[in-house]
């Protein structure tokens, strides 16, 4: 194998592993509970997760949480219909540093939204230290860098594995922008395969507006949903446990649906 196929590995499984994370632990657990994680895993995808991913899981969740609630409306955070497919990028930063703020200070129209997650902020974002995870991740970059000398290898873990910014804009972006939809939702969300694949299922938006309390994001076989057969995978573990509604839920819509359009 070629040191720069090697390299181009690297740099999809930190991406798919970062995807895999914010989908099954941030998404899918914390903002719909429509997977239920066992105790020890709980505690560790709260403490962890700020330093695998550089966000906040309950600051994620919030921010999601109010998409959903105002999803592509004047309110909604980060909407390609208030700020076009470019701007989601910025937007979405925005109003996570907004939302992170606000918990921290305990406004309570943002945490009223997470009453439910019994977590703090995390520890380096209520002392204003959101940038560590990054220098962290820095450090072991370098450090594989110069023990092994793989310059390039280390440079694809470290843009694959805090690569959800990229993420979430592709997914926020043209998940309301680009492609069809199945279910006539009261908003723009679409399902794009081609998201859907590289971003863990996630662009797989209009199944998901349709039902958000379902963990399966694929209603159709040919849909690719990563992340539900990453749930999957966990569940058979005991890691987690998935709703039976999950399972129910997809062929049951497509049968209301009157055909669906697609």
């Amino acid at each position: 194998m070629s040191y720069a196929i090697l390299c181009l590995l690297v740099l999809l499984g930190a991406f798919f592993f970062s995807s895999s994370y914010i989908t099954v632990f941030y998404h899918r657990a914390f903002a719909h509970g429509s997977v239920t994680l066992g105790a020890r895993t709980r505690r560790f995808a709260v403490l962890a997760g700020p330093w695998i991913t550089g966000i906040d899981p309950k600051a994620w969740a919030c921010m999601h949480r109010l998409h959903h609630r105002y999803p592509d409306q004047s309110r909604d955070p980060h909407s390609p219909a208030n700020v076009g497919v470019a701007g989601v990028f910025l937007a979405q930063l925005r109003a996570y540093e907004r939302i992170l703020a606000g918990l921290i200070g305990g406004k309570r129209s943002y945490s009223a939204v997470v009453k439910d997650l019994d977590f703090p902020i995390s520890w380096a974002n209520r002392r204003q230290l959101w940038y560590l995870p990054y220098v962290v991740q820095i450090g072991v970059a370098l450090a594989l860098g110069f023990a092994f000398d793989v310059w390039l290898l280390a440079a694809c873990f470290y843009a694959g594995l805090l690569a959800h910014p990229v993420q979430g804009w592709l997914v926020n972006s043209f998940g309301h922008a680009s492609g069809y939809r199945t279910f006539d939702t009261p908003d723009d969300s679409r399902n794009n395969l081609p998201i859907a694949l590289l971003v863990s299922g996630e662009g797989l938006q209009n199944n998901h507006h349709h039902d958000p309390d379902s963990a399966r994001f694929s209603y159709r076989n040919w849909e690719p949903d990563p992340g539900y057969a990453v749930c999957r995978g966990l569940s058979r573990l005991g890691i987690l446990s998935i709703n039976k509604h999950a399972v129910d839920a997809p062929r049951v819509a497509l049968l209301s649906a009157a055909g669906g359009r697609g």
